[in-house]
C-alpha cells in the first residue's frame, strides 16, 4: 500500500497493539501467541496492528494480512529509550516488511550522541520510501520529529519519560488535541487508553486513529487494574 492508502485505511479506527516482551506472561519464543491476538483483533474489525519484534511482524502479517506498524524493543547501554533506537532495529523492521516503522523520538539520552532528528535523517537517507511514526512524549518532540521527516506522530511516550512522569492518571487528551492543532500530519493517540469511551473521545478531538494495547492484549495488566480497583472495598 502507498502511504496515502495506509493513512486512509487507519483513519478513524482502533489500531490494536499486540506485543509481548521477555518476562511477560504471554511472551512466547515461538511467536505463536501474538498472531492469535492479532487474529482476534481483525475479527473485531481492526484494520491495522502494532507489534514489536521482527518475528511477530512477520507472523502477524502472515496470519492476518493486515498492515503492521512495526518496532523493535531492545535496550542498549547509554540509551534510556528502547523503541527502535538504532539502525539495526530499523533494518529488522524493514526486512520483516513492516508497513510503518515506529521510532522513539523523545529527548531521552542516546548513546550515539544523535538527536532524534539526526537519527530520522539517517533513516530517511537509507530508506527514502520508509513510512515513519514518531513515538513522542511532548508537543515539542512531535514538532521536531515532523520537521525532521516523520510521516505521523503519536503520543505513545507521554508519561514514560522523566519530563512527563507526572502524566500517569489517564489518557492525555490535552496533548493529543495540541498535536492535532499544531501539526499537519496524522496524530495517533496512544497511551493509557483503557475504555471504549476514551478511545471515542480521542477521535472526537481530532486523533487520526487510536492505538489500544494494554486494555485488550495484556491480561496481566487488565487483571491488575481490576485487583487494584477493589483493594479499598470492604465487604
Amino acid at each position: 500500500m502507498t502511504k496515502e492508502e495506509l493513512f486512509h485505511l487507519m483513519k478513524g479506527t482502533i489500531i490494536v497493539s499486540c506485543q509481548a516482551t521477555p518476562g511477560e506472561p504471554l511472551y512466547d519464543r515461538n511467536h505463536t501467541v501474538m498472531p492469535l491476538m492479532a487474529r482476534a483483533a481483525k475479527l473485531a474489525g481492526a484494520k491495522m496492528i502494532r507489534t514489536s519484534s521482527q518475528q511477530d511482524i512477520i507472523a502477524i502479517k502472515e496470519e492476518t494480512g493486515l498492515p503492521v506498524i512495526g518496532l523493535i524493543k531492545r535496550e542498549y547501554p547509554g540509551y534510556s529509550g528502547r523503541i527502535t533506537m538504532t539502525m539495526r532495529e530499523v533494518d529488522e523492521c524493514m526486512e520483516a516488511l513492516a508497513d510503518i516503522v515506529s521510532i522513539d523520538c523523545t529527548d531521552c539520552p542516546r548513546g550515539d550522541g544523535l538527536t532524534p532528528a539526526d537519527f530520522l535523517e539517517q533513516v530517511k537517507t537509507k530508506y527514502p520510501h520508509i513510512i515513519l511514526m514518531a513515538d513522542c512524549a511532548t508537543l515539542e518532540e512531535a514538532r521536531a520529529a515532523y520537521n525532521a521527516g516523520a510521516d505521523l506522530v503519536g503520543s505513545t511516550m507521554n508519561g514514560y519519560t522523566a519530563a512527563t512522569a507526572h502524566c500517569k492518571d489517564g489518557p492525555n487528551f490535552t496533548l493529543v488535541e495540541q498535536m492535532v492543532a499544531a501539526l499537519p500530519c496524522p496524530v495517533i493517540a496512544e497511551g493509557r487508553i483503557h475504555t471504549p469511551q476514551q478511545a471515542r473521545q480521542m477521535l472526537e478531538i481530532g486523533a487520526w486513529a487510536v492505538v489500544v494495547g494494554g486494555a485488550i492484549t495484556r491480561p496481566l495488566e487488565i487483571a491488575t487494574r481490576f485487583m487494584n480497583a477493589i483493594k479499598e472495598v470492604k465487604v
